[in-house]
């Protein structure tokens, strides 16, 4: 398998039969309460014709997010809210990204096309799971206004354990109507040429087979490589925008898996259970990064932009020790940058913070808190500073309102400073809030490279 996926000659980035199931890891099957964190990256070849741009990327990072809830999940590149969820049946609403995507400047017969842009699917899921195997089917629509059309998918799947192992063979079949088809696949009266002719694709048909297959290291951590096969009918053949008849993609990574994990018994200390705090902060633009810069003692305000943020924050514990805590945060900011120019706007974070506790060594009584923090961040409108870094005057970067979010907190106990009631579960301190692309390595965070940083003072308690 390792070198099928160093000999991939194109990326893959298509949504077509096997996507979805290429792109699963195995999380779905995790406790109620489980949060991980975890990144894939995926290979592949398409059906469009192979890249001449040789600044583009021959693999697609992606950050996986993951969470499984009573009502609410996530799993990396899908996410929703269950309407039902027991052991033989799960139906939910979905949204999942579509990584279909057409560069016009990738290929030069491509020269004079309009984009074909990936999108966010939404729809519904119905999983059906017996001793015979599981039964997949779905439906969903563009809510993005790309493609604007319709897939329904249906997936056969069968899962092997062996100790530490697993491998999960399926076979699924598709039907993309012919807005969907014909936005990725069709050619218009505009975009025609002598060697180009129009093409309308009408509908299509989809078949592909793949095998899943994880390594659960320990209890916490799980390396995943997944591979899959397909090919569609002749509406898409007979297209003049592909060359290939068929495709194959790959998945391959790991995750890192907190809170309920594997031994839900021993994550939490019965005495902490359910603990709950809640944060305010306030600061300032900044002009550095939060690595390199900030984290080395650089505080100064921003240059090209002078704008706040305000933040709630509201947090509860997912696993605890000793020394260090893992917690699960969702985060609301409110940017004030009506005096730039860009408006005041909301901007929402879900990440997983690390935590460590410093004791001090003579009473053993808690000094201060160190967190990081790594997870997902949308907001309404994107920064100013963003704008400027990525796609002002002399850049040549892509924004994108959703983004990986990075934090850094400091903080100490107010019981050391008063001995006032409510105060005795409460700490001050300084946390950095960033957003960033991950140096553009990542087609769900836009390809963006760069971000922006916030410096704010916070108060925290526990309830």
């Amino acid at each position: 398998m390792a070198a099928c996926l160093i000999s991939a000659t194109a990326l893959c980035l298509s949504n077509t039969a096997t996507g979805q199931e290429v792109a699963e890891i195995p999380f779905n099957n995790a406790p109620t309460g489980s949060a991980a964190l975890g990144g894939g990256i995926r290979f592949g070849q398409n059906q469009y014709f192979d890249s001449q741009n040789e600044d583009e990327r021959t693999f697609d990072l992606i950050p996986l997010y993951l969470y499984e809830g009573k009502w609410l999940f996530a799993r990396g590149t899908m996410g929703g809210v269950h309407f039902v969820n027991n052991d033989n049946w799960e139906l939910s609403a979905i949204a999942k990204w579509r990584f279909q995507d057409l560069n016009p400047d990738s290929n030069e017969f491509y020269e004079g096309l309009e984009e074909r842009d990936q999108t966010l699917d939404a729809g519904l899921q119905v999983i059906s799971t017996r001793e015979w195997g599981e039964l997949r089917l779905s439906w969903v629509t563009d809510t993005l206004d790309n493609h604007n059309g319709q897939e329904v998918q249906f997936t056969y799947r069968y899962r092997f354990h062996a100790g530490p192992w697993s491998l999960s063979p399926y076979v699924t079949v598709a039907w993309q109507d012919e807005n969907l088809t014909n936005y990725y696949y069709g050619v218009s009266e505009s975009e025609a040429t002598p060697e180009r002719l129009a093409y309308d694709t009408g509908e299509s048909q989809w078949l592909g087979v793949g095998l899943n297959t994880a390594w659960q290291m320990t209890d916490r951590i799980t390396w995943f490589a997944n591979i899959g096969f397909g090919g569609a009918d002749s509406s898409i053949a007979n297209s003049p925008l592909t060359q290939e008849e068929g495709y194959s993609q790959a998945f391959v990574g790991g995750t890192y898996t907190f809170g309920n994990a594997i031994k839900p018994d021993y994550i939490i200390d019965s005495e902490r259970r359910g603990e709950w705090s809640w944060r305010v902060n306030y600061g300032y633009q900044a002009d550095g990064n939060i690595i390199s810069e900030i984290d080395q003692g650089d505080f100064s305000k921003s240059t090209i932009a002078d704008t706040n943020i305000a933040g709630l924050t509201l947090s509860r514990l997912l696993a605890d020790g000793d020394r260090i805590d893992f917690l699960g945060k969702v985060a609301m900011f409110r940017h004030y940058e009506k005096d730039e120019g860009n408006e005041n706007f909301w901007s929402w974070a879900a990440y997983i913070l690390v935590q460590g506790t410093g004791y001090s060594p003579w009473s053993k009584k808690e000094l201060f808190r160190l967190g990081f923090g790594f997870g997902m961040s949308y907001a309404q409108n994107i920064p100013i500073a963003e704008q400027l870094k990525q796609t002002g005057e002399g850049a040549a970067g892509n924004s994108s309102n959703f983004l990986n979010y990075l934090e850094l907190s400091v903080d100490f106990p107010l019981k050391r400073a008063s001995k006032a009631n409510w105060l005795q579960k409460c700490y001050a301190g300084l946390t950095v809030v960033h957003r960033s692309g991950i140096f553009g390595t990542s087609d769900i965070l836009g390809d963006v490279s760069g971000g922006s940083d916030w410096i704010t003072a916070h108060l925290e308690c526990k309830v």
